[in-house]
């Protein structure tokens, strides 16, 4: 076993949810993790190009760059239904308007800019930017629409936007599968023994808070952009479910085809290359 493990995971409420009780050394046994690193997920994308942590949250189109060196672990991550990126705009926007851009998306190596690809196979134009500025940006004039992830799926329609169409709904009318968003992810040199290790640990953190559900709400909303508890719950209803402790034969199919259907469009390597 090697010494204390580099862990980075996203300042988002299911994240926090999830390794709230390996974070604050709830599961006996021995420490397996450093203290982790709270960062945007496309800045956990980035790094996970460089190899930099050795346990990681990543979105699925990030992974699909970086399987060769990273082993995708079989729970902790985000798969579902009713719960990928949006594409919204300003009142009286057409899809036809929108797709002239720019387009807002919440990082390149994001799992929604890889969809929108998908979506709009023809291209857009797109601008990055973090993905709590989005609602923002689009409110303002500055882009002519987003794509929309965490948070501010639930907060959108505050702020007068409406959305144009649902990714993830797109993606599962299409392919009749549940939508692969984020996963989590620890490098293959750490060997087997220890990879498993990892895998049991977040699997038990993630038992310990479905058991106990209201203690890692202080946690959870140190770190969240949106501190309204019904926002929270709602987040981690939606972004937390049995695809999460389990991929399963259904979810594992799911990433199957994700990954396929970017390799064929050119957005990803061939596995292997």
């Amino acid at each position: 076993m090697p010494g204390l493990l580099s862990l980075g995971f996203s300042p988002c409420p299911n994240d926090t949810f999830i390794f709230y009780a390996l974070v604050h050394g709830l599961l006996g046994g021995e420490r397996l993790f450093a203290e982790p690193l709270l960062e945007d997920v496309e800045q956990l994308n980035r790094w996970a190009l460089e190899r930099r942590l050795q346990v990681t949250k990543m979105s699925f189109h990030a992974f699909g760059h970086v399987r060769g060196d990273y082993h995708l672990l079989g729970c902790g991550g985000a798969l579902g239904r009713g719960c990928g990126p949006l594409l919204i705009s300003r009142p009286g926007m057409t899809l036809e308007k929108v797709r002239r851009g720019p387009v807002a998306i919440p990082g390149s190596l994001t799992t929604a800019a890889l969809l929108l690809k998908m979506f709009l196979p023809e291209g857009v134009e797109t601008v990055e930017m973090r993905f709590d500025r989005i609602v923002e940006a689009v409110a303002g004039g500055e882009v002519e629409g987003g794509v929309i992830i965490h948070e501010s799926r639930f907060t959108y329609a505050q702020q007068g936007l409406t959305c144009l169409r649902d990714l993830g709904l797109w993606w599962e009318e299409s392919f009749d599968l549940p939508l692969p968003l984020g996963c989590i992810v620890a490098r293959r040199d750490l060997g087997e023994e220890t990879l498993r290790a990892v895998e049991e640990a977040v699997g038990a953190s993630l038992d310990y808070a479905w058991s106990h559900p209201r203690e890692p709400l202080a946690y959870i909303r140190q770190h969240s952009q949106e501190l309204d508890e019904a926002v929270v719950n709602s987040h981690i209803s939606l972004y937390v479910n049995d695809f999460s402790r389990d991929y399963g034969e259904e979810g594992r199919r799911a990433i199957a085809t994700f990954l396929e259907r970017a390799v064929s469009l050119g957005a990803l390597p061939p596995q292997g290359g």
